[in-house]
């Protein structure tokens, strides 16, 4: 069964960073295309980035380009997002998950952000 774990959220101040990571096991990460999406208040999820299985081909939605950073360590079954300039609007919970997954499984990660 798959099992993934984010890890890294917290409180930060508009302009801050914060780096997530998401421990997989119970599965071969690194035969799986990987995402982060997000759940603000509210029940939509919202698409951040994706990776591909190994690392490269990554895509970022428009308004975390530039600011945020997809990446992976198959060999640590590791995945990681690296968050610059954040901004209140960034505030959500933050899931990893394959990336043909519609919804996530795991807990997630808050992340909140003041002005």
């Amino acid at each position: 069964q798959v099992q993934l774990v984010e890890s890294g959220g917290g409180s930060v101040q508009s302009g801050g960073s914060l780096s997530l990571s998401c421990a997989a096991s119970e599965f071969n990460l690194g035969l799986y295309a990987m995402k982060w999406v997000l759940r603000a208040p509210g029940p939509s999820l919202e698409w951040v980035a994706s990776v591909g299985n190994s690392g490269d081909n990554t895509h970022y939605a428009d308004n975390v380009k530039g600011r945020f950073t997809i990446s992976r360590d198959n060999a640590k079954s590791m995945l990681y997002l690296q968050m610059e300039d954040l901004k209140p609007e960034d505030t959500a919970r933050y899931f990893c998950a394959i990336a043909q997954e519609r919804v996530p499984k795991s807990q997630g990660t808050q992340v909140t952000v003041s002005a």
